[in-house]
């Protein structure tokens, strides 16, 4: 292939959110197993300030946290004519618009898996990787999401919400009302984030206030779910739009007392048993739930589905669904496709098709009606 009938994929990366770093190491795999055959990469950075950076040095310049405001600043904006990047800065050479043909999201968390950048995708009528604007919204609201999961009858762990506006009025009703709703052990989470940040196990009633308070600190929305006791933490990945298929699922061996942020990403001592050993049952089981999951939340392209299993197996909830899961070199939602047959550069290629499938179908769709007669004024 020539470099003009490449398919140029838009990497879009870091991002206002807890979640950046991981974002960037995420990318940087993304972009090193992309086939240069078949694919012209652009990597598309967003610093943890806002701002739209475009270069083959963006990636570097932003995990070496150098200053950005004197770089030149390339956005994607809503208008689909442009159907890509403009550069803000006119002044420079090179042309006022890089066009692309796809944009590949690696954004975890606040601002890039929760349906805000999503929005802007469809605004430029640009095809995009991943879930859609509900998908993704739906998916990140842990809260929402497990309000839909019951509904679909899917299990999932018991708990409470509340909003930190609640807590500052009635903090010590909600407090009696964990311990009576819920139990210790628990885990309070923030509702709207992702790799465990701002989650704490909390073992008994004296450890619950601080918890609530670091999670208020990330989300206006407060998560109170009961422990599952003696978990095994089962992760299965889903590929797909009308017909989304189920991976092997995998077991996380966390180094600490569950699967936080330094045991995902820090200390290293965590392993990964892939394919989890686990009865044809359960896997099934999780394998159904998963793509349920998945249909329930109107998810498209990817998602992996998280699982607390007992040791008996006699429980099996969904903790959460994440829409635009880690792509990391340790990262589980690719390896587990990796054990079921697809390698990653084929995944990626897959990803890649969907999205392009998706836009196509969407794009036969009417946006105009012609009524009757004109009815608005003269």
């Amino acid at each position: 292939m020539t470099v003009s009938n490449k398919i140029k994929v838009g990497v879009v990366f870091g991002g206002r959110s807890a979640e950046h770093e991981v974002s960037l190491v995420s990318a940087e795999s993304v972009m090193q197993a992309l086939d240069r055959e078949k694919y012209e990469v652009l990597p598309i950075g967003i610093s943890p300030e806002g701002k739209w950076l475009s270069s083959n040095e963006t990636l570097r310049l932003l995990k070496d946290k150098v200053p950005v405001d004197r770089y030149p600043e390339h956005i994607v904006v809503p208008d689909p004519t442009k159907q890509g990047l403009v550069s803000l800065n006119r002044s420079l050479t090179g042309p006022a618009v890089y066009r692309v043909d796809v944009l590949f999201p690696v954004l975890h968390g606040t601002f890039g898996e929760d349906g805000t950048i999503q929005g802007l995708f469809e605004l430029a009528n640009i095809p995009y990787v991943g879930s859609g604007v509900l998908g993704s919204a739906v998916g990140m609201d842990k809260v929402v999401q497990k309000q839909i999961l019951q509904q679909a009858k899917i299990p999932v762990a018991p708990g409470i919400w509340f909003t930190s506006k609640d807590f500052e009025r009635k903090g010590k009703e909600l407090l009696a009302l964990v311990g009576k709703k819920v139990g210790f052990p628990c885990f309070v989470k923030p509702a709207n984030l992702g790799s465990s940040i701002g989650i704490t196990k909390v073992h008994n009633k004296k450890e619950l206030l601080p918890a609530i308070q670091l999670a208020a600190e990330y989300d206006l929305k407060i998560l109170v779910e009961r422990a599952v006791r003696s978990p095994r933490e089962i992760e299965c990945s889903v590929l797909g739009n009308d017909d989304p298929i189920a991976s092997v699922p995998g077991e996380i061996i966390p180094s600490n007392e569950f699967y936080d942020y330094d045991a995902k990403y820090v200390d290293g001592k965590s392993s990964a048993v892939i394919p989890a050993n686990l009865s044809k049952g359960v896997i099934k089981k999780i394998q159904d739930y998963s793509v349920r999951s998945f249909t329930a939340l109107g998810c498209e392209g990817m998602a992996r589905v998280d699982f607390l299993v007992s040791r008996n197996s006699a429980t099996v909830v969904v903790s959460e669904v994440n829409t635009i899961p880690g792509f990391t070199s340790i990262s589980m939602y690719p390896k587990l496709w990796e054990a079921s047959g697809l390698s990653y550069s084929n995944l990626l290629d897959r990803l890649i098709q969907l999205a392009l499938e998706r836009h196509a179908a969407r794009r036969k769709l009417k946006t105009t009606y012609s009524p009757k007669s004109r009815w608005y004024g003269s």
